[in-house]
């Protein structure tokens, strides 16, 4: 088979940034989160913005790409059934065992929740109810909160498999063909397009709440370019067009978002008319989306360059990512929760929330996921581990997990 061992690599990395970004989310002035320490820096909104704009539209686009691999190897129905099990006994699980530590700290924190987790834990596992403003998700009485991630990819992949149907007719088929024949300026623009029309159409309506229901701006850009990675497939012309316009890609990116950013600055000091504001509003929904999609565009063409290659790592790794996600969040903020009363400083404290968030990742997962069959498929894992031999990865293999 064809091996591709850069999606796995990057989706590997994509989930890295995600507990970086998550550990940011802890000491990042003026943005909400679950906890914050007192060690907050202004100057974290730039990293973290450069990082927010794109971080889970390629993770999106990559859980596209899986529905396309394994479209060819099983019958909808199967594809289907494989997804609901990977993605939702997972989700099911993590917001009833992995997920509470999450609300309870966080309501602790805001003096609504009695300490005392075990007695959160009972009143959490009957649905409540709980004070106003408790935790995030406090009116459903239980909370994803991180999870949110996997029933979308699960809709996603429901009405994807809908619509395959169609686009495996002659009709649909040229279709596909003719947007993977997209190539030069085109492939940096045109996807961008659709992402602008759906923020100028939905975004002050549609707030994103992570909720699943009334999240339709986030619904129609996720499941966007969710359906970019399915078109994308493994064809090689779009994947070495990408690897060409790389550095292209990449310096449309960088410019797009210093544009941004200092347009955005500039509002903030020069009085403006109503018109003129709008109008530089609408120049900064382009910029911004210009800017999500050439940051994807650079990251799949620099990676499919360099990450295209069996590392001895990405096996072990490749297996690890579901698990360090559904657990990072959780350790987290458990070890934030101690440390943050200690005051222990604004160098040490986010080091060692870090060390814990790591090493408990990778203790929970070494010595007990990965060695127990029936903790492997609450954590998204097959029940039986792939033989050492198989486990050099391949396309289709490598990102059923996605």
């Amino acid at each position: 088979m064809n091996r591709r061992h850069d999606i796995d690599a990057l989706r590997v990395l994509a989930f890295g940034l995600l507990i970086l970004y998550h550990l940011g989310m802890l000491y990042v002035s003026d943005w909400g989160f679950h906890l914050k320490s007192h060690y907050l820096a202004d100057w974290l909104q730039y990293p973290m913005l450069f990082l927010n704009r794109w971080r889970m539209d390629l993770l999106f686009l990559i859980s596209g790409l899986a529905v396309h691999f394994l479209r060819g190897r099983h019958a909808l129905p199967v594809v289907a059934w494989k997804r609901t099990v990977r993605l939702l006994v997972p989700l099911v699980f993590g917001m009833a065992v992995v997920v509470p530590i999450q609300p309870y700290v966080q309501g602790v924190d805001n003096g609504l929740v009695a300490p005392g987790f075990g007695a959160f834990l009972l009143r959490y596992w009957t649905g409540g109810p709980w004070p106003a403003g408790a935790f995030d998700g406090w009116q459903f009485g239980v909370t994803w909160n991180h999870l949110w991630y996997l029933p979308y990819v699960w809709v996603y992949t429901l009405v994807l498999l809908a619509l395959i149907p169609v686009l495996e007719s002659p009709l649909g088929q040229r279709a596909v063909a003719a947007c993977r024949r997209v190539h030069g300026v085109a492939l940096l623009v045109l996807p961008a397009v659709p992402l602008m029309f759906y923020s100028a159409l939905l975004a002050s309506r549609f707030p994103q709440n992570h909720a699943l229901f009334h999240d339709w701006h986030a619904h129609a850009q996720y499941g966007t370019v969710f359906f970019y990675g399915y078109l994308l497939g493994t064809r090689d012309g779009p994947w070495q067009e990408l690897a060409r316009l790389r550095r292209a890609s990449l310096a449309t990116a960088l410019l797009c978002f210093a544009g941004f950013l200092g347009l955005e600055r500039f509002m903030d000091v020069a009085p403006m008319t109503p018109t003129a504001m709008a109008a530089t509003h609408e120049v900064l929904r382009v910029l911004n989306y210009l800017y999500t999609w050439t940051a994807i565009a650079a990251v799949l063409g620099w990676g499919h360059q360099y990450l295209n290659r069996p590392y001895r790592w990405l096996p072990y790794a490749r297996e690890a990512v579901f698990p360090w996600y559904v657990l990072h969040q959780s350790i987290m903020l458990a070890a934030a929760y101690w440390l943050i009363p200690l005051r222990v400083g604004p160098v040490t404290e986010p080091l060692l929330v870090l060390a814990c968030t790591v090493g408990g990742c990778a203790l929970l997962h070494e010595f007990a996921i990965r060695r127990a069959r029936w903790l492997r498929p609450l954590f998204g894992l097959d029940a039986t581990p792939r033989h050492r031999a198989e486990e050099t990865f391949n396309l289709t293999e490598s990102t059923q997990q996605a």
